[in-house]
């Protein structure tokens, strides 16, 4: 089968590699360069593009991810690790207020990869520039679709300002962005079915290198996010020393404008003492990177039960956007890739069951990490919002015995081993969150440890004043 994938970031890496591997000859459409970096350092230096501020945010590989690299990508998987990203055994993620630190049965699966997102780029690309069966357009744009009469339409290739091109299947992993429904609409198709849920966040964050020296308490593998009253702040650990910081405010909150300055970057971290220890063993390796204007997205190419047109389908952030503090991006572009092939394999030769068919999954392995992901920013953005701009207070969940939620989860797993795992099933994707929300044994831990200590995170943030005398410095 030919088939043409427009869009060259992860999504559309991963799922060139699996359909070459598979005996499908793919042309790799990117409006961007395609240049292999001389190493990953190079990469990194030179991964920033307007057109995808992402990349230069913190990243980590979970759980799902990583399984899936192991299953489908083993090689990369290993060229990975011998690039330096570091596997983090999920013990690395135990904060000291876990007492209970032994090692469980399943603990293995839920190992992290800690990385900066430049490295798995440059890994991924080298693998795409030697596939014999990948041909790699790069600085070509594609402007929309062709297309031939039916119920629904037929979509027949693409159109670039250098001439169609004809394929047998198209793949739009073009991202956040996508042209699809426009592209849609000028062949007289029917657009998607899309979801939108506010994310509400800026982002800025800062890539830095561990020197050699001792280190504070707690590991260099540990991620550590905490949401504070007026923002959250974060740090990811990465690959070759690297350790990437960010702070994200509200979006409205203008207070937080000045953060694309370093000094001032600097001055709120060192407001959180459990993130400040770190800047004293760490040099900046970059700018301060702003990412805004975000959304939680879900997009669905079947409506009303039927497929708006065949021979097309969407992977990656071009079906599902969420927000990147929980780094579920990647998992979700290795999954829709793979999910990709298995349909493509097992219903070749129906377009229309094809599509039928990866939206079933789309439905099973994409939305219900959209709707949590949206159902989490949802009661976060009306905390802040009520403790910055006095909005009014959300009203408090009521407690049943059957469920809980995301925030209850993650306030016990602090100190419990088995919410602990819970949430990192969560966190890694390793199941959908319902699962683990109704889970009995879960539920009732996770209440009986919130009974006894409350909710609050286990950390110590700064007043308000502390605050706006680093917003000013």
């Amino acid at each position: 089968m030919k088939i043409a994938i427009v869009g060259g970031g992860a999504a559309g890496r991963f799922a060139s590699l699996m359909l070459a591997r598979a005996g499908h000859d793919v042309t790799l459409f990117e409006r961007d360069r395609l240049e292999l970096a001389p190493d990953v350092e190079s990469a990194a230096a030179s991964a920033f593009r307007p057109t995808a501020p992402q990349i230069m945010q913190p990243h980590i590989v979970m759980a799902r991810c990583r399984e899936l690299l192991r299953q489908r990508l083993p090689d990369i998987y290993n060229d990975l690790l011998a690039a330096g990203v570091v596997e983090a055994p999920i013990r690395t993620q135990m904060l000291p207020s876990l007492t209970d630190t032994a090692a469980q049965p399943g603990d293995e699966r839920l190992t992290l990869l800690q990385t900066r997102r430049s490295t798995v780029d440059w890994v991924l690309l080298r693998a795409v520039l030697a596939e014999p069966r990948i041909r790699p357009r790069s600085r070509v744009r594609v402007i929309g679709l062709t297309a031939a009469p039916g119920q629904p339409l037929h979509v027949t290739g693409v159109r670039t300002r250098e001439g169609n091109v004809p394929a047998d299947l198209v793949i739009d992993s073009t991202g956040r962005r996508s042209p699809i429904d426009s592209w849609l609409t000028e062949i007289g198709a029917a657009t998607t079915a899309t979801w939108r849920a506010e994310c509400g966040v800026a982002y800025y964050s800062r890539h830095y290198r561990l020197r050699p020296t001792r280190l504070p308490p707690g590991l260099p593998t540990m991620r550590l996010v905490a949401g504070l009253d007026e923002f959250t702040v974060g740090i990811w650990p990465a690959d070759n020393g690297a350790m990437q910081m960010a702070v994200a405010p509200l979006a409205a909150d203008r207070r937080f404008r000045p953060l694309k300055h370093p000094d001032v970057f600097t001055a709120v971290l060192r407001t959180v003492p459990t993130h400040a220890a770190w800047l004293d063993v760490m040099d900046p390796i970059s700018d301060v990177f702003p990412m805004a204007g975000l959304h939680n997205t879900l997009r669905r190419l079947v409506a009303g039960g039927e497929p708006v047109v065949t021979g097309l389908h969407a992977i990656g952030d071009s079906v599902c956007t969420t927000n990147p503090t929980l780094g579920r991006g990647l998992s979700l572009a290795i999954s829709g890739a793979a999910d990709l092939l298995d349909t493509i394999s097992g219903h070749a030769d129906d377009p229309a069951e094809q599509a039928l068919a990866l939206d079933a999954l789309v439905g099973a392995h994409v939305a219900p990490f959209y709707h949590d992901q949206a159902a989490i920013d949802q009661a976060r953005l009306m905390a802040l919002r009520h403790t910055i701009f006095g909005a009014p207070a959300p009203d408090p969940l009521p407690v049943t015995p059957d469920r809980i939620t995301y925030a209850q989860l993650r306030a016990a797993a602090a100190v419990d081993p088995t919410a602990f795992r819970a949430f990192w099933k969560v966190m890694g994707m390793m199941c959908p969150p319902e699962e683990v929300y109704t889970d009995s044994r879960v539920v009732a831990r996770t209440l009986e440890i919130l009974k006894q200590r409350g909710d609050r995170p286990p950390i110590v943030q700064p007043s308000h004043e502390q605050l706006l005398d680093a917003l000013a410095s």
